[in-house]
């Protein structure tokens, strides 16, 4: 039996984990305090002068029922009218470019520090009988705006609307343009793309924006009374009601205040702090996980040869647009950042491989419409589609993380382009769900993104464009984010689903077994430019650019020919078996195998030979891989195995000697 512990209060005390975190400057937090109480201390004068057995009966009053019902009808239809004119204007704001930005936006804010008087002097001077537009309107169409209900709508719509703009326009700034731009590469035009997937994902920010017009609105004081004057029943709404009962009865317009006080402090405690109305990051259920592929079975359960859904072998309808048989060569000429051309067979896979910034990402986009940095001439098959918008293309694009809309579910985001284009939601759907079953993820159709795996979201992407029948197909680094196990399974898939699409595929990748796997061609990119287009296996033996043999795992040397082998740009000498004609710019490819790692300096046959240290050892299967640094020649890596590796005592700072036989260094001429 334990005894009792007699650790006293302060030991306790000294052993519970510190929750505070850095102490608060005193300088900082007095101020602080003091503002709070600044702001604190009129609405505790309300509560405190508040006559709360007469609280009842002066809000049931006549006159406070009837200003309460103009002051509603009022705010509603001021914010009416601000989400009809605001939200247009928050979106040019945030996603169009033009002369001028600045100065609209000045103005769109300038409501918010006008004094409100001045506001409803300005409203006179343009609304007014004798204003700008006042006669127009009153001999045109009969209206008169001052002292009549509308011109109250008008002022509480002038000084409320830029909190539903300046919120929407920050929902607007925070929601990536990619979720916009897949929905058009799926057939979907701006106006529908805005409604069915800008509008649903910014709505946090449009609820925001709304309530805090609804409640601006609904207190609105200074405009109205210049503008639209003080009549019962007409214009007077509460709080120009609160303004006279605070001269004849101060008790009742405490009253009313506090009723005030109530609605906009209930709006601000909904929004919770959420008033710019910047969309959230969506909450990510726990998916279920992704189950393994079962060894010799393939990934996705349906026959290989079954049709593809909607082809004319499952009975599906063939469009004018298709009369061309569903094959679809491609034939693009570009210009700008990027300049090349390609020629592709229908049903051609292309690898777009290159570093960063070599124009890949520029090019999907040129072919798309989406970029004014480079200019595509595009045709597919019969077709000239070089003047169409990105929506009529009939070019489906899948971004790096799928970019599934977060509100849809998989079998609705899996319809969305065929609904775009105009095909019955009955038919759209089973459509969709033909092509989530193919893909294995059929019984994942109810879920919503969140709710999908890593892989499970890349196949329900890929079946969202393949549904929707494009030409041109566009792949963006479509298995990056997936684990390894998890992107061997969907590329089997991708593989076998490439193989009947009639259009041509071109995938942005950085795996050279993607590139070998996956690809007819392997087109490769250097500063927007192509550097080499061949097969895989010719790329693979032939690299011609430094970046694709050490991404094909190979060591890579430029340099300049000479009766030997090459003068290297990095420094020294590579002596080689077959050098190309002197002064000719070569790139010397060493695969890892064939470096040989000494602790003492060889002898022998290698005609190659340096000493070196040993700077990282990284594992690559069941080898090792051992990057070599050397003041006598540039990186080296090496491939062993792990028993080579402890034979020899490897470890970081180890000082080696390496060596290659000239044999084993292949020159590909520049």
């Amino acid at each position: 039996m334990h005894p009792k512990s007699r650790t006293g209060p302060a030991e306790r005390l000294r052993a519970r984990p510190s929750r505070q975190g850095p102490r608060t400057p005193v300088v900082l937090a007095v101020p602080a305090l003091l503002a709070v109480a600044f702001l604190v201390l009129p609405l505790a004068g309300v509560l405190v002068r508040t006559d709360w057995a007469a609280f009842v009966g002066h809000l049931t009053t006549p006159g406070t029922v009837e200003a309460l019902k103009l002051s509603l009808l009022v705010s509603f239809w001021a914010l009416g009218l601000s989400l009809l004119l605001g939200v247009p204007l928050a979106w040019l704001l945030a996603r169009v470019p033009f002369r001028g930005k600045a100065l609209v936006r000045s103005l769109v804010l300038l409501p918010m520090v006008l004094p409100p008087t001045v506001g409803g002097v300005a409203l006179l001077l343009a609304f007014g009988r004798r204003g700008l537009l006042g006669p127009w309107l009153e001999s045109t169409f009969g209206i008169t705006l001052p002292f009549h209900t509308s011109g109250a709508v008008v002022a509480a719509t002038f000084v409320a609307m830029p909190f539903l703009v300046i919120s929407l326009e920050g929902a607007l700034g925070g929601l990536r343009p990619r979720y916009e731009e897949t929905a058009a590469s799926l057939g979907a035009s701006p106006v529908r793309v805005f409604f069915t997937v800008t509008l649903p994902m910014v709505a946090p920010g449009l609820l925001a924006g709304a309530a805090l017009t609804w409640a601006r609105a609904l207190g609105e004081f200074g405009a109205t009374i210049t503008f639209a004057g003080n009549l019962p029943g007409t214009t007077q709404t509460l709080p120009l009601q609160v303004y006279l009962l605070l001269q004849e009865e101060p008790e009742a317009a405490t009253s009313v205040s506090l009723l005030l006080l109530v609605i906009a402090m209930a709006v601000l405690v909904a929004l919770r702090g959420r008033w710019t109305g910047t969309p959230a990051p969506a909450r990510r259920a726990a998916p279920a996980p992704e189950p393994e592929p079962v060894p010799g079975t393939g990934p996705s359960p349906e026959p290989t040869g079954a049709p593809l859904p909607g082809s004319r072998e499952e009975g599906g309808t063939t469009s004018a647009g298709e009369a061309d048989g569903g094959r679809w060569a491609l034939r693009a000429e570009l210009g700008g950042f990027t300049e090349l051309t390609l020629d592709a067979d229908p049903g051609t896979t292309i690898a777009v491989v290159g570093p960063n910034g070599a124009g890949k990402t520029t090019l999907l986009r040129a072919l798309l419409g989406l970029t004014p940095r480079a200019h595509a001439t595009l045709r597919l098959g019969g077709t000239d589609v070089t003047g169409l918008p990105p929506h009529r293309r009939r070019v489906a694009w899948v971004p790096q993380d799928g970019a599934l809309f977060p509100h849809l579910s998989a079998l609705s985001n899996t319809a969305y382009g065929l609904r775009a284009h105009g095909v019955p939601r009955a038919e759209a759907r089973r459509t969709a769900q033909a092509w989530l079953d193919r893909l294995g993820v059929g019984h994942l159709s109810h879920r919503r993104p969140a709710q999908l795996s890593g892989g499970q979201a890349q196949r329900v992407a890929l079946a969202r464009a393949l549904a929707a029948r494009p030409r041109l197909l566009l792949l963006d680094e479509p298995l990056a984010a997936l684990d390894q196990t998890t992107r061997a399974h969907v590329r089997h898939t991708l593989r076998r689903h490439l193989a009947g699409f009639g259009g041509v595929c071109l995938i942005v990748t950085h795996d050279p077994v993607e590139a070998v796997s996956l690809a007819d061609r392997v087109l490769v990119l250097e500063d927007g430019r192509t550097l080499q287009d061949a097969s895989p296996g010719e790329v693979s033996r032939h690299p011609r650019s430094p970046w694709v043999a050490r991404m094909l795992g190979s060591n890579a040397w430029p340099g300049a020919a000479t009766a030997e082998g090459l003068a290297l740009d990095g420094g020294g000498t590579l002596v080689a078996a077959e050098p190309p004609p002197p002064g000719t710019r070569a790139l010397a490819v060493i695969a890892p195998e064939a470096v040989a790692v000494h602790r003492e300096k060889p002898g022998g046959s290698p005609r190659n030979v340096w000493p070196g240290t040993v700077r990282e050892i990284t594992a690559s299967g069941s080898r090792l891989r051992v990057l070599v640094t050397s003041d006598r020649a540039p990186d080296l890596v090496a491939e062993i195995t792990p028993q080579a590796a402890a034979e020899l005592g490897l470890a970081d700072g180890v000082p080696v000697w390496t060596g290659v036989k000239a044999t084993e260094v292949t020159v590909v001429p520049l």
